[in-house]
Parts: structure tokens; C-alpha cells; sequence
């Protein structure tokens, strides 16, 4: 291999960390929070630094036992270093992101460690699929805490594959385990049980697979122990202050949201199987000719044998287990890219070597294209003649932007077809969806930013609703105003939501009121009063209200405004 083309393999890994940083760290603070989900995870930490109350997670002042802490900590250390705004909320969530990566590279990396140094290409031909398919891009972009929790499974699973790879019971063995151990702790302490079946579900048919029985019995006491040991402190202390806690997170969030007849986002058993092709964009369609490269592999006695077959235990039985609960949300398999990530490396990098076999990604390479030529075609019909009276972009720019990017993609697509060394070829196609990623920030539809962003209308009276005026909103849009106003006060009309239960307790139920509360509320504190919610919902009350002296709005779709 020549000079220039060492030097090219060298630059990937600085090349992927600029491609993170441009894509995932820069552009957190560029939009206002998603609610329900992106204000709930901003409003719970700036809580628990405000009350200083870092054992009991509160929203709006109310119990909120959805979550263990673990997340709500990281993000409160986040707002503490850069402040109480957008990109510290959403930063975890990114960096969680680029530590998956780097732990996919390091796996990746030490597998092929006895390979030339010139050889080891699909380290970062997997962080690159990683970081481009569509759903690791999204959610990475959100305050949400399903990244966190992938990438402690992430780091459990690496560590107890590496300390498999380890001498018997040497003590880098029995290190690597109880750090596997402790990152299953902290995995429960973001999210709760799934944290002790996921490595379950795929360490077991591994250990199997490899046929080392004895392990599954040997190699188990200390992650346990160490897991144990890591969620014992705070699952006491959060007992103590609040006896109901592992009632309600065990019986609620586990059993009736995953097998109950009345589970939470219930849908059909085959529901991830159609939505993955769209999340796994835009590397559904090399997944053939990865297939066809890992079925050359996966018999062979190389090093790297052992990590693919892992990578199918931690990829398949996850995916079936979601499949089968009743409850489904396209973030709960979030776990599965990083095995997707590796075996898609692998398989392609493998395939990419055959003349004979190059055609398949020939052929998912215009598959990608054609899509893409199709949505860039849709989109300027909608945009110019309109869907059902409504246009995606009022701005121009915005459309520009749309087109330039789906182009772009195109563009990267055919010089990857144009390339004859293999491997750029694989990153060519990789970075096609850059420019589209790179303004996806800023390409929210019209209508999604006027049903989803209320901080567009919020932020304009931040200073107005302050001291001892009080809010009333409805259940959507409490979290956001919390946040926005910097209170956990909010009285909550109608439907209660996700506070139901807080508002149970007797200490809390004065902030849920009705219809006639609500007007002796007005009526009792005149010049004092602020109503903020969804324009379709306080349009329903309008006639039984009184008439505001001031109200604004986002869009008959978005969010009122409204000063007693």
C-alpha cells in the first residue's frame, strides 16, 4: 500500500471524530425543546439542583417514578457545568452517543489487533455506519434517555466479551467483569430491569454458541456482585424516602408496559420489522451484500469469529424480545445498533474484496439512490402544489436547503459507485446523508415546529410570568412551562397524563383542578393568572373561561397564551 493511501487510513478515526463533533455536538442548543419527552428530561434535573433533592425525581414539584435517578443526575452535572439552556440538555445524549462509538472502535480494534496496520478498516467503517443511520443521528440530537442507556449496555457487553477474551481467571479477567458489572448497574440506574435482561439475552446463547457452558456458571458472580453493589446505595435511600417507588417503577413501567393488555404504545408483534428498514437508513440497503460477506466469515477460526458471533446474539434476541412485549417505542431498540454497526463492517469490508461479488453493493448503492430521487421529487410536488392545503417550508431557504441535501446525497452516492478502492467507497456512501444531518436542526416542518416547539411562544415572556403570578396548563405542555419559567408550581387542567400518579398524593392533589377551580382561581387572584397550553385543548374551555385581557399564539395548531 502506498504512502498516500497509509495516510488516508491513518486520517479516519481524526475524520469520524470532526464528522461527531460537527454533527452531534454543535447543533444541540440550535432548537427549542420536543416536548413531551426533551422537557420532562430537561425540567427533572433542573429540579433536583433547585430543591437540592438528588434521591427523589420530581417533575412539577410531583413524584415522577418512571425513571431510576442515574440520568436525571448526568443531566442536572450537565446543566451545572454549562448552564440551564438547550445544549446542556441535550449533551449527554450526544456524548453518549460518540462513547458507543468509541467503544465499537476499541472492540473492533483489539479483535483485529494481529492484522497489518494498513488492515483494520472496519473500526471506522462501523463508527461510521453507527453515527449515520437514522435513528442513532435522531435521537443522539435529543434529550432523551434511551442513548445513555444503550451505551452502558454497550459497555457491558464489550467489557464481558473482553474479559471472555482474557486468560481464565487471571485478574485482567476478573477486572474486565466487574466493570462489566458495574456498567449493568449503572444501565439499571438510568432505565430499571431491561438492564439485567438484555446481557442476559445475549450473553447466554453466546456463551452457548461458543459452547463454553462452564462460563455461564464461572463468569457470572462477579458482574452480578458489582452490578448489585452499584444500584444498592440509592435504590435504599430512594426506598426510605419513598416506600411506594419500587411498587410503582416494577409493576408499572416493567410488567404493564411490556406485557400488559393495557401496555403503554402498544402495537402488533411485526411493528419493529417494518419501521427498521426506515430507521436503519440509509444502510437497509447494503444489508444484503453484508449478509452474503459475514456467511464467508462466521465459520472461519479467525479472532474476529468470536465478535460476529456476539454481535448476532446482541443484534437478534433483543430485537425479538421488544418484538414480542406489547409496549413499542423505536427508541427501545436503540441496543441493537452497535451489533448492526460491527456486522455491517465486517460484512461489506469482506464482500468489497470480491470483483465477483462487488455487484451487491452496486445495486444497494442505486437502490439508495433511486429513494432518495423519489423523496427529492415528492418533496418538491408537496412543497410547490401543497398536501391537503398544507406546505411543508413557508421560508425558501428552507426548501433550498431540503434540495441541496438530498442532491448531495445522490452525489455521494454516485461517487461511490465511481470509486475503485474499496473501502472509500463504503465511506462515500457513508457520508451522503451529512448535509441532510447537518440541517436537520433547522428542517423541522412548519406545522411539527408549531405542534412540538412550544418555546418559540414560551420564551417571549419568561420575564412576564415571574414572582407570585400563577400558570394553569394542561398535562402536554406542563414540562415545557416548567422549564421556560423556571417553576414547579403549575396547576394542571384536564386530562392529568404522565402526573397522574404524582398528583395522587395527598401533599400534591391541590394542583390538579377543574373547570369551576379554575375560575374561582381567576376570579380570586385578578391581574395574577396565566393559562398556557395546546390551542386545541383551551379552545375547549374557551366558552366555560372567562375572556383573558391579553392572549398570543403559535398557530391554531400550536400553543395559546393567555393573561388574566
Amino acid at each position: 500500500m502506498d504512502s498516500v493511501s497509509k495516510m488516508n487510513y491513518k486520517s479516519y478515526p481524526f475524520g469520524l471524530l470532526l464528522f461527531f463533533i460537527v454533527l452531534y455536538i454543535l447543533p444541540l442548543g440550535s432548537r427549542s425543546l420536543i416536548v413531551p419527552d426533551e422537557a420532562r428530561y430537561a425540567e427533572i434535573p433542573r429540579e433536583m439542583i433547585a430543591s437540592s433533592d438528588w434521591i427523589v425525581p420530581r417533575f412539577n414539584g410531583l413524584r415522577y417514578f418512571e425513571k431510576p435517578v442515574l440520568g436525571y443526575w448526568i443531566h442536572a452535572c450537565s446543566m451545572l457545568v454549562f448552564g440551564e439552556n438547550n445544549f446542556a440538555v441535550r449533551l449527554p445524549s450526544a456524548l453518549s452517543v460518540g462513547l458507543s462509538a468509541l467503544l465499537i472502535y476499541i472492540l473492533i480494534h483489539k479483535v483485529l489487533r494481529k492484522r497489518v496496520r494498513e488492515d483494520k478498516k472496519e473500526s471506522s467503517i462501523a463508527v461510521l455506519i453507527f453515527f449515520t443511520c437514522s435513528e442513532v443521528f435522531i435521537v443522539g440530537n435529543a434529550a432523551v434517555l434511551d442513548n445513555l442507556f444503550s451505551f452502558f449496555l454497550t459497555a457491558t457487553l464489550v467489557l464481558f466479551y473482553s474479559a471472555s477474551e482474557k486468560p481464565e481467571n487471571s485478574r485482567q479477567e476478573k477486572f474486565l467483569l466487574a466493570l462489566s458489572g458495574i456498567a449493568c448497574g449503572l444501565a439499571f440506574l438510568t432505565k430499571g430491569f431491561l438492564a439485567f435482561a438484555i446481557p442476559v439475552l445475549v450473553l447466554v446463547p453466546y456463551l452457548i454458541w461458543q459452547r463454553r457452558y462452564i462460563d455461564l456458571f464461572r463468569m457470572t458472580p462477579i458482574p452480578i456482585l458489582t452490578a448489585i453493589i452499584t444500584v444498592l446505595p440509592w435504590s435504599i435511600l430512594i426506598h426510605l424516602k419513598e416506600p411506594d417507588f419500587w411498587h410503582f417503577f416494577f409493576w408499572h413501567e416493567h410488567i404493564r408496559r411490556f406485557m400488559g393488555n393495557n401496555a403503554q404504545h402498544k402495537a402488533p408483534f411485526w411493528y419493529f420489522f417494518i419501521t427498521a428498514p426506515g430507521i436503519a437508513l440509509p444502510w437497509i440497503f447494503l444489508i444484503p451484500a453484508s449478509i452474503i460477506g459475514l456467511k464467508k466469515q462466521i465459520n472461519t477460526l479467525n479472532d474476529e469469529c468470536g465478535l460476529l458471533k456476539l454481535s448476532i446474539c446482541w443484534l437478534l434476541f433483543p430485537f425479538l424480545f421488544f418484538s414480542f412485549s406489547n409496549g413499542k417505542l423505536l427508541t427501545y431498540i436503540l441496543p441493537c445498533f452497535p451489533p448492526f454497526a460491527i456486522l455491517m463492517a465486517f460484512g461489506l469490508t469482506y464482500i468489497a474484496k470480491s470483483d465477483r461479488q462487488n455487484s451487491f453493493l452496486k445495486w444497494g448503492t442505486i437502490g439508495n439512490c433511486t429513494l432518495v430521487a423519489l423523496l427529492l421529487t415528492a418533496f418538491i410536488i408537496i412543497q410547490i402544489f401543497g398536501f391537503k392545503g398544507i406546505h411543508p417550508y413557508t421560508q425558501p431557504w428552507q426548501m433550498v436547503l431540503v434540495v441541496n441535501s438530498l442532491i448531495f446525497l445522490i452525489l455521494f452516492n454516485y461517487l461511490s459507485l465511481q470509486n475503485q478502492e474499496r473501502a472509500k467507497k463504503i465511506f462515500l456512501y457513508g457520508l451522503s446523508p451529512f448535509l441532510l444531518f447537518l440541517g436537520m436542526n433547522f428542517l423541522m416542518p412548519d406545522l411539527a415546529m408549531e405542534k412540538k416547539l412550544p418555546g418559540i411562544l414560551l420564551s417571549n415572556y419568561s420575564k412576564v410570568v415571574a414572582g407570585d403570578k400563577l400558570i394553569i396548563s394542561d398535562n402536554n405542555t406542563a414540562g415545557a412551562v416548567c422549564w421556560y419559567f423556571k417553576r414547579n408550581d403549575v396547576y394542571i387542567l384536564g386530562t392529568l397524563g404522565e402526573f397522574h400518579y404524582g398528583l395522587t398524593y395527598n401533599d400534591s392533589k391541590k394542583k390538579k383542578i377543574n373547570i369551576k377551580e379554575a375560575n374561582d382561581l381567576i376570579k380570586n387572584n385578578p391581574g395574577k393568572i396565566f393559562l398556557i397550553g395546546k390551542t386545541k385543548k383551551i379552545n375547549r374551555w374557551r366558552n366555560q373561561l372567562p375572556k383573558p385581557v391579553f392572549q398570543d399564539t403559535s398557530g391554531h395548531k400550536g400553543y395559546l397564551f393567555w393573561e388574566y
